[in-house]
């Protein structure tokens, strides 16, 4: 049984050890942060040229200042921001056996369930991944409890390789494509599927989406988020504004009106592209969460994390 406090509102459920319930509020997370102090170098702070601590490669300044994804009082804090915004289930970003978020994921999964969360891993494309290295992941990730994996770029492959691995996955463990083709997905053996890109896979087509996922049998998991704005890391110059709130409350409505399984937000702190709900500072020369929902100043700061509590509670309120 876990509890969950969101907007003041205590509610209890039985889940499944490892598995997030139907009805689950997902986030994806990023553990690719580093500073010299912790870890020798900055890492991500500094892409596309930048100059980290005060010039850093995202539109928004995080509140605590860049920050090592190393640093376990870090993400313990982060962890806690993560269930007390009514989040169950925190998608990892994993690049692969010994990549730096495979090192740091003994200390992510340990602030995971530390906070009552639970953990699954998005399958980046790492180079050189394969369905066979796929496979051998699947295994990999089941030692560590990891039951939820989603698979970023499925395209890369044909749905019949993916059939054959999700006939030889592990035992409980479930895969979501991330993709808006449903039928690759039921081809595919996956359990769900999720969009991640709310810019060109936005609210309009949720609906018919989760209509065509459930006809299939699978589950619905859309994503929604803040908005989109990559310039500063060097990202494609297509962006979404945040409208002061509305972006996020829009496509949170659009997925609540889709009936989904579950609901995906892209990111919690995915700097760069600026998706990021994570706490941010108002400081020159980046952009704030000043006038989000009309608050400002520190109340500002962590705007996101609140809506995302008032929504989490209010789509488990239909279900």
């Amino acid at each position: 049984m876990r509890r969950l406090l969101a907007g003041g509102l205590v509610i209890a459920y039985l889940a499944a050890p490892g598995l997030a319930r139907a009805g689950t509020v997902a986030i994806f997370y990023y553990p690719w942060y580093g500073t010299p102090l912790h870890d020798g170098t900055w890492e991500h702070w500094n892409q596309n040229g930048h100059a980290p601590p005060a010039d850093v490669y995202s539109r928004y300044f995080p509140a605590s200042g860049p920050y090592s994804s190393g640093d376990p009082r870090t993400v313990d804090h982060q962890m806690a921001e993560i269930a007390a915004a009514g989040v169950d289930e925190v998608i990892v970003s994993w690049w692969g056996r010994g990549s730096v978020e495979d090192e740091r994921l003994p200390l992510v999964l340990a602030a995971i369930r530390k906070n009552d969360l639970v953990p699954a891993i998005h399958l980046e494309p790492y180079a050189g991944r394969s369905p066979a290295s796929v496979a051998q992941d699947l295994t990999y990730l089941a030692s560590w409890g990891i039951r939820d994996v989603y698979v970023y770029h499925p395209l890369d492959f044909a749905a019949s390789d993916w059939a054959a691995v999700n006939a030889g996955k592990p035992a409980g463990m479930r895969l979501f494509a991330g993709t808006q083709l449903v039928g690759f997905a039921a081809a595919g053996g996956f359990a769900g599927f999720y969009t991640y890109d709310f810019i060109d896979y936005g609210g309009a087509k949720f609906v018919r989406l989760c209509e065509e996922a459930h006809a299939h049998g699978l589950l619905c998991m859309p994503s929604v988020g803040p908005g989109y704005n990559g310039v500063r890391a060097g990202e494609l110059s297509v962006s979404r504004a945040r409208d002061d709130g509305t972006t996020y409350d829009d496509l949170w409505r659009a997925a609540i009106r889709a009936k989904p399984d579950g609901v995906t937000i892209t990111s919690f702190n995915e700097w760069g592209e600026g998706t990021q709900i994570e706490p941010a500072a108002a400081r020159a020369g980046y952009l704030s969460y000043n006038g989000s929902w009309g608050l400002k100043g520190v109340a500002a700061q962590t705007a996101y994390l609140t809506r995302t509590a008032y929504w989490a509670a209010r789509f488990r309120s239909l279900k």
